[in-house]
């Protein structure tokens, strides 16, 4: 199984703790960078190969991972010259990159199975699955629909229901093949061109531990919390062998994706 891990935006929301750190590299809890706990959560899953796009302080990213060998994982990279959005670095590396293959934004703290989305994902052969996480969103407003100039319905402060996305896809090789390499192409532009194509990208739901990480209060909760979550972080997934034995070190036999 492969995995792309998208580690080049500038994490200006995040500023100032990325002003001289990338993104993905900064501390959470005592010990370890955001990227070192998802790359141990993939090499413990199953996964054997990782490829990490990166172009902000990239260099500072190859010098902390090198190839990946200390997580028992095949480490390579793809350098973003420009800005090119979500989905735009996977455009750079298609040849290179499997039928099915597992995308993560490099900034988000989860327990997410990973190796089972990309087998669910590889089982169904969607253009693409998305994790989806529930978020409910308090409105201090009270809502009025209105229609034609009349007031048809009001809500007093409700509270919105919504699924977001978790920055987690399996994404099939083929969806990508009308783009052109270099072209700066977002998530969003991705799933509204499979829309607009009658082509419907898979849910995949998720309710553990979820956090971006991209804003200063999230950051700060996230290492306020570390210590009591670093068993289901670190150690919470395990790759099963077919024959039903835990893998060591994510050494399992699910492959074929």
């Amino acid at each position: 199984m492969h995995a792309v891990i998208l580690a080049g935006g500038k994490g200006v929301r995040l500023r100032p703790y990325t002003t001289t750190l990338p993104k993905p590299l900064v501390p959470i809890g005592d010990e370890y960078a955001i990227l070192e706990i998802m790359l141990h959560q993939l090499s413990r899953q199953g996964f054997r190969s990782v490829t990490l796009a990166i172009g902000h302080l990239g260099h500072l990213i190859r010098s902390y991972v090198g190839d990946g060998s200390r997580w028992g994982l095949r480490v390579d990279y793809a350098v973003e010259e420009a800005p090119l959005g979500t989905i735009g670095p996977l455009l750079t590396m298609r040849d290179r990159l499997p039928a099915e293959f597992l995308v993560a934004n490099g900034d988000i703290l989860t327990d997410i199975d990973f190796a089972a989305l990309l087998l669910e994902h590889a089982a169904t052969r969607p253009p693409l699955t998305v994790a989806t996480y529930a978020r409910k969103v308090d409105i201090d407003f009270g809502v009025l629909t209105t229609q034609a100039g009349r007031v048809i319905g009001f809500s007093e402060k409700p509270t919105l229901d919504y699924q977001v996305s978790m920055g987690v896809y399996g994404v099939s090789n083929e969806a990508l093949a009308k783009y052109e390499p270099g072209i700066a192409l977002g998530f969003d532009e991705l799933v509204l061109d499979l829309l607009a194509e009658g082509r419907h990208p898979r849910e995949y739901r998720f309710d553990g531990y979820w956090l971006d990480i991209g804003r200063p209060d999230d950051y700060d909760r996230a290492n306020a919390e570390f210590s009591k979550l670093r068993p289901q972080l670190m150690e919470g997934r395990v790759a099963v062998t077919a024959g039903g034995t835990p893998g060591q070190n994510g050494s399992a036999g699910s492959g074929g994706t």
